[in-house]
């Protein structure tokens, strides 16, 4: 599993194709090595995912009666949504591309959407543990969320910019193609796996 400093590392490198400078890629391990081990990026992102967890668990509560409860099943469906949300949008992607015909651009989108998955995490899981400690911050925390959302959708294509050498058309079918698959599915799972909210 990589350690603080080389995820540290790779985070420099995004920063640096969210900034357009093409040396963020150097910052990148763009081999079939470090294509593998950036789905470590799951690892890291456990933490924030638990204060998901935590809050999606009293969402769900709510709509069910005062002595119901959830248990260990229930947590495990919420980790198969997320698995499903982490590679369903990049199996997606990499169809896209070799439609294209720009197949050799799949490793840099993998790379670069599996750790720029580790501080989106980490802010969403800051914003919902506002709602889970805080519960008078819904109102603050929904406008926090959109704006993280927008920042979101920012980020990623300015990163797709990099790697689809700026082709507006592409970064735009790219962007929407790692981003609505998710959104359909996470809704979908939940409803199916009996974990959404009555």
């Amino acid at each position: 599993m990589p350690g603080l400093r080389e995820v540290q590392y790779y985070l420099a490198g995004l920063w640096l194709l969210i900034r357009l400078d093409p040396r963020g890629f150097r910052y990148l391990d763009l081999s079939e090595r470090g294509v593998n081990r950036s789905f470590w990026a799951i690892a890291w992102c456990l933490p924030p995912m638990g204060i998901s967890w935590l809050w999606w668990r009293q969402v769900f509560l709510r709509s069910m009666p005062p002595e119901a409860d959830v248990g260990f099943a229930f947590y495990l469906r919420l980790g198969f949504v997320e698995l499903a949300n982490w590679f369903v949008p990049l199996v997606f992607a990499g169809l896209l591309l070799l439609a294209f015909r720009m197949g050799e651009r799949f490793a840099p989108v993998v790379v670069s959407v599996n750790w720029l998955g580790v501080p989106l995490s980490y802010i969403n899981g800051l914003l919902l543990a506002m709602v889970v400690f805080l519960p008078g911050s819904v109102g603050l925390v929904s406008l926090l969320l959109l704006a993280f959302m927008l920042a979101q959708v920012f980020v990623l294509a300015r990163i797709l910019r990099m790697i689809c050498h700026g082709h507006p058309l592409m970064v735009g079918a790219m962007t929407l193609v790692l981003l609505v698959p998710s959104m359909i599915l996470s809704e979908y799972l939940q409803h199916f796996l009996g974990i959404y909210p009555v």
